[in-house]
């Protein structure tokens, strides 16, 4: 049973799969929902600080780079429009995007593109790393109604 849970942290800690991945996995092997919830939670945000402190700086250095330094630097360049006209439409509530990003089940949108966002974007690290914790509560939330059954006996009765 450890190893089940072991498995289900090291999933959870995968980029584009996260705990999206890690808790119907952790519902297919039969584990307990609500130990699974604990387990997928800390392990997609255990690289959270690492990514937010980090990212930005790796793509920077990199931008001078011959090999990687033309998508480096095109990378930067998006994030930093993009990141201009978001926060020109959302102003004070972009902690609260990026939650509704990070809290979206689908891959792609989870604790690694929100705190690079993040990162990008020059949020403070409080305000990002509690915005991508209620995400992820969020998006785990979701995922164990699905992956519980309960969306599909819904589906069934209407």
């Amino acid at each position: 049973m450890l190893k089940q849970y072991l498995i289900t942290f090291f999933i959870s800690m995968v980029p584009l799969i996260e705990l999206r991945g890690a808790i119907p996995y952790s519902q297919v092997m039969g584990l307990p929902l609500l130990q699974s919830y604990i387990v997928c939670i800390i392990g997609n945000m255990l690289p959270v600080p690492i990514i937010f402190f980090f990212a930005r700086k790796v793509l920077e250095w990199g931008c001078d780079k011959p090999v990687i330094g033309k998508f480096f630097t095109f990378c930067l360049e998006k994030g930093h429009k993009g990141g201009e006209k978001l926060k020109a439409t959302a102003g004070r509530g972009l902690p609260w995007a990026l939650l509704l990003f990070v809290g979206i089940p689908l891959p792609g949108t989870g604790a690694w593109t929100g705190t690079l966002a993040a990162s990008i974007l020059d949020m403070d690290f409080k305000s990002s790393v509690l915005a991508c914790m209620g995400g992820v509560l969020l998006a785990g939330i979701i995922m164990g109604v699905a992956s519980t059954g309960v969306l599909g006996a819904l589906g069934a009765i209407f």
